[in-house]
């Protein structure tokens, strides 16, 4: 018997699916520093691994989610999530980087097609919007107990820590899924089985680039942001603190967005979100004071977290369909995938204040995407089904 999205269940699967899903967001930058320490790579080489496990969730994202309303979301969340779990308890036991390289693809590959019908079926509840805001809210608790129980890990077994600590939540999310994720054809959506499968508007497309160039920065800084604290000499536990504090401060994010859904702007939060994460960026990575640079990075992911809320909000109303929006990871991961390489290139030919220019660059280009799109819900769009 389908499990409904609206039901306590079918939403607590998706809240699941989309902290594990979403996992790069939150452990970046013990993810890349782990590399970088325990594994002996250069920054380059720890950014490329990381960028071939978010490469192979956009490829998978491409695939799944023109195919969305075929599929069966908890088939492939429960598989995606299950085949990710072996692939990274199996890097648990590898060393060579040729190696890491095959198996962080690979589960990319499967955590991308679990999280893109995770997107789908969120993006085609009764309040898309809403219901992103409740899983961001989510994300921000798990990834206070990942970021606090992880590095203890560790520290006390070594780089591998990393790697079964990633199998174990996945392995975790592939149990709740098979169990629990819910069928959207018992959402309260209009026309959802019908959905046209009409080419997507450009303002879409536009949206979608502007949060890809957002993305970048995202994950170009998180990516460092714990390397290059730890190489202006601030103390390692002070740094810790600050990755928890930062957790901490990512829950009120998606509550204010949840908030302020129907009394902000979706367009004006896009248009002011990539200059102040490009300001942000610059802060962290010139910082030569711990206070200065813990207040920046604590505050960092709450303005693409805020900001990416109201995007999936306004582009469930420009796509009815769910389709662009079972595209997310391709959406967030393909700047994601794209940042941790860049920025260790960047750092690696010109220091840390590099990423800084680059951000600045990007915004740039993001402002310019998100200007171009509409200020309100499009006439065709109906609100009650919205609502």
């Amino acid at each position: 018997m389908p499990i409904p999205i609206e039901s306590r269940r079918g939403r607590a699967a998706l809240m699941a699916a989309h902290c594990v899903g979403m996992v790069d967001l939150v452990a970046l930058p013990i993810w890349v520093g782990t590399l970088i320490a325990h594994y002996r790579l250069d920054p380059q080489k720890a950014g490329m691994l990381a960028t071939l496990f978010l490469a192979g969730m956009v490829v998978a994202s491409v695939l799944v989610a023109p195919r969305l309303q075929r599929l069966s979301g908890r088939a492939v969340a429960a598989l995606g999530f299950g085949a990710a779990a072996a692939g990274f308890l199996a890097a648990s036991t590898a060393a060579d980087f040729s190696t890491l390289a095959i198996l962080h693809l690979a589960a990319g590959l499967a955590n991308g097609a679990a999280l893109s019908v995770t997107h789908g079926t969120i993006a085609r509840s009764a309040r898309p919007h809403r219901l992103f805001a409740i899983a961001s809210i989510s994300l921000g608790v798990f990834g206070v107990a990942f970021l606090a129980v992880t590095p203890q890990v560790i520290g006390k077994i070594g780089g591998t820590g990393l790697f079964l600590a990633f199998a174990a939540v996945m392995a975790a999310a592939a149990a709740i899924s098979l169990l629990a994720f819910p069928s959207p054809d018992t959402a309260g959506r209009i026309a959802l089985p019908t959905a046209p499968a009409s080419p997507l508007p450009a303002s879409v497309w536009l949206g979608i680039a502007g949060i890809a160039c957002m993305t970048i920065v995202q994950a170009m800084t998180f990516s460092f942001l714990e390397r290059v604290g730890s190489d202006r000499g601030f103390e390692r536990q002070a740094i810790n603190a600050m990755l928890i504090a930062l957790g901490l401060v990512s829950l009120l994010p998606p509550a204010l967005a949840a908030l302020l859904e129907k009394r902000w702007n979706a367009r004006t939060v896009l248009l002011l979100g990539p200059v102040l994460q490009a300001i942000l960026c610059a802060l962290i990575m010139t910082a030569t004071t711990f206070p200065a640079y813990a207040v920046a990075a604590s505050v960092f992911p709450g303005v693409m977290i805020f900001v990416h809320t109201f995007a999936f909000g306004l582009i469930a109303k420009l796509d009815p369909s769910g389709r662009a929006l079972a595209g997310t990871p391709a959406m967030i991961m393909t700047g994601s995938a794209i940042g941790p390489l860049f920025g260790g290139s960047l750092v690696k030919a010109f220091g840390y204040g590099s990423l800084g220019i680059a951000a600045a660059i990007l915004a740039t280009i993001a402002v310019f995407c998100f200007s171009r799109l509409p200020a309100s819900t499009p006439p065709g769009v109906s609100q009650g089904a919205l609502a």
